[in-house]
């Protein structure tokens, strides 16, 4: 198959874009020649350029398609319609049983002669998030000036230009050229192939593959620190946002001057990561060292000297910022700006962060007990949690809110345990962030984030399909990492009563509940556990002990991968769906068994069966012992089978008929109470 290439040349593309650019080009781009079948797609993405290749046929071979028109008898208007849709004419159509029908003929069309008709179309509506006209009158935009299209086909160029009616298109048309590196291989050159393409343009200082230049920088900066003795701090986001800003990635390892060193060091790592893009080091014993790695985009004739120098200077100034705002942040202590909270807006309808901490700490205080903390540590660190928002530093790096208020709070001289709640309340902040694990810690983090549930849900702004702008649902996972990985047992109801409580706006408890089960099913999917099971065991009534629910899942879960708990449940659902149908004859049929009405010995076994192991079971689900539970009704099983194999239920003698209903609503009962096996997929 002839190999397509297409190359998107343009001014430097924000790297945040490039990744999602390059998916998009190839998703519309192939659905555009679905006709040609591509196949083999690549996509490409760089600092300057999008691009991709694909193995298509030569073309779309001559088709015939049979239309259907309208009825024979249908008014003639109709007919005429359909002939002015398909520019056929009376003649051409033929009757076929009722219907009037056209044998349309579609020519065939080369390759090259398809991707030139489709193309300008697919790139004068590409979704990029943000983009830009320049120069002249014309319309076409793009999220920087588009310099040149190479477009391909088999090492030919495809002839097409972005012309739409009057206007030009800033003149850009397709051709078979590309440009090297802008400094180190400026001008342009042709290409017949995308390998062809890649091969010359490596000669010329631009690695084309995203993936490749983030080994290059990351084996890189990682040889440069080694070579020191130095590691990396892992930064990941950072390594794939340099890999987006540099063509031709040269590693480069600078100095740190001695005087900022006792400068925080996620102050440091900050302003070198937010401001210019830097790597921080650690010395061997896991400390910040006094270097940084960067990535420059050209190799300089002097080793990177007068780049390194440099980097070093504006570096300083960025350090003599942050030194501004450290020393200037401690001549006021943390509990003197809660004063300054009351002017902060947390929310138009939810008043001000003064107000929100205010909420927190009776939170926060009522939680504590239950986590193991100590009440009076937790409200004091609930009070001071937010109270860093009002410092230079968290004003110039937000990133820094909570790891800020520590080391205020640790100079003000507050608790030790009391600083480290204020660091770590906002955790987690995502699915690989750690959770708390210190007691007031637990307390002050859980109170934020049911602050958060409750007060937004309160004023009706919960999420949508579309979106989460207050990142509720971040919330309620991390309420529920934080109880899951500690082991936390804690009645949610209450809790989120206490929370709605402290606000004016009272939010649905059952809404909150229902959100987090949620919340947890999708974690659970996230695993690979049976959400369908938490679904069940959720449906068994009003348990909002997270780590019990997850306890008798597990139960049920490892019931059900029995062959007792499969058949059994198979009985289940041949019993509830009798009992569906019957129920609403002449239902409910819930009443006491009579055991005089129990004629034949396989009734009597299950009867008697269900009074031996119903008290039991209760008991165990009772204690939390779930698997004592699931034994308990795997001795249903045996009778159960008996019953449906010898037990005609809709009996003609009505008494007998409605005594067997009552018998199998009890072994749905018994089940239920472990959970509701109706819920059970599969």
């Amino acid at each position: 198959m002839p190999e397509f290439f297409l190359e998107l040349f343009s001014e430097e593309i924000p790297a945040r874009m490039q990744t999602r650019a390059a998916e998009d080009l190839c998703r519309l781009v192939g659905e555009a020649l679905a006709p040609l079948a591509p196949a083999e797609i690549r996509g490409f993405a760089g600092p300057r350029r999008i691009a991709m290749a694909a193995s298509v046929a030569r073309g779309v071979a001559e088709s015939r398609v049979r239309e259907r028109g309208p009825r024979r008898t249908a008014p003639e208007q109709a007919l005429a319609g359909f002939l002015r849709k398909h520019g056929a004419s009376r003649e051409q159509v033929r009757e076929e049983g009722d219907f009037w029908v056209f044998d349309r003929v579609l020519p065939g069309i080369a390759a090259a002669e398809l991707i030139a008709r489709a193309l300008p179309g697919v790139l004068r509506r590409f979704p990029w998030p943000k983009s830009m006209r320049w120069g002249g009158s014309s319309s076409f935009t793009w999220v920087r000036p588009l310099r040149r299209i190479l477009c391909i086909l088999d090492g030919v160029t495809v002839p097409f230009d972005l012309r739409e009616g009057e206007d030009d298109g800033h003149g850009l048309a397709s051709a078979n050229l590309t440009e090297g590196h802008r400094f180190l291989s400026p001008g342009a050159f042709p290409v017949a192939s995308c390998a062809a393409w890649r091969q010359a343009l490596l000669a010329r200082h631009v690695v084309v593959d995203a993936a490749e230049r983030r080994r290059l920088i990351r084996d890189g900066v990682t040889g440069l620190a080694a070579a020191r003795g130095l590691t990396v701090v892992d930064d990941a986001g950072l390594l794939d946002e340099v890999a987006g800003l540099v063509e031709w990635p040269v590693p480069l390892l600078g100095a740190i001057d001695a005087a900022y060193m006792d400068l925080p060091p996620e102050v440091m790592q900050v302003s070198m990561r937010v401001n210019q893009r830097y790597f921080a080091t650690l010395d061997a014993t896991g400390q910040a060292a006094p270097w940084f790695a960067f990535v420059a985009n050209v190799a300089a004739t002097d080793g990177g000297r007068t780049i390194i120098a440099g980097n070093e200077r504006v570096l300083r100034a960025r350090f003599a910022d942050a030194r501004h705002f450290w020393d200037a942040d401690r001549t006021v202590r943390l509990d003197s700006r809660l004063r300054a909270l009351e002017q902060v807006t947390f929310h138009a309808k939810l008043g001000s962060q003064g107000e929100r901490v205010a909420r927190l700490a009776a939170l926060a205080g009522a939680i504590a007990p239950l986590v193991g903390a100590d009440p009076a540590l937790a409200e004091r660190a609930a009070r001071l949690c937010k109270a860093d928002l009002t410092t230079g530093m968290v004003g110039e790096f937000p990133e820094l809110q909570g790891v800020m208020g520590r080391y205020y709070a640790l100079h003000a001289g507050e608790e030790t345990a009391v600083a480290e709640a204020i660091r770590d309340h906002y955790g987690p902040k995502g699915p690989t962030d750690t959770v708390p694990t210190a007691p007031v810690a637990m307390a002050v983090a859980l109170a934020d984030k049911l602050d958060l549930l409750a007060a937004f849900f309160g004023i009706g702004e919960k999420p949508t399909g579309s979106g989460d702008p207050y990142a509720l649902r971040r919330a309620a996972l991390g309420i529920i990492r934080i109880i899951r990985e500690n082991g936390l047992r804690l009645n949610m109801r209450p809790l989120l009563g206490k929370a709605a409580a402290l606000l004016s706006a009272q939010p649905d408890i059952e809404d909150l509940l229902d959100f987090l089960a949620e919340r947890l099913r999708v974690q659970l999917r996230s695993e690979g556990a049976r959400h369908d099971v938490l679904t069940a065991v959720l449906g068994t009534g009003t348990d909002d002990d997270f780590v019990r629910l997850l306890a008798r899942t597990d139960a049920v879960t490892a019931f059900l991968a029995t062959d007792d708990g499969a058949n059994l449940l198979t009985a289940y659902r041949r019993a509830a769906n009798i009992l569906r149908i019957e129920e609403r004859r002449d239902g409910p049929h819930d009443g006491p068994v009579d055991p005089a009405l129990l004629a034949l010995p396989e009734e009597k076994i299950l009867a008697d069966v269900l009074d031996r192991v119903e008290p039991p079971i209760a008991e165990a689900i009772r204690d939390e012992a779930f698997a004592a539970a699931m034994a308990g009704l795997a001795a249903l099983r045996p009778p159960l089978d008996g019953f449906f194999d010898q037990v005609t239920v809709n009996d003609a003698q009505s008494e007998l008929r409605r005594n067997r209903l009552r018998l199998l609503a009890r072994v749905r009962a018994a089940m239920n109470r472990a959970a509701d096996f109706s819920r059970i997929e599969g």
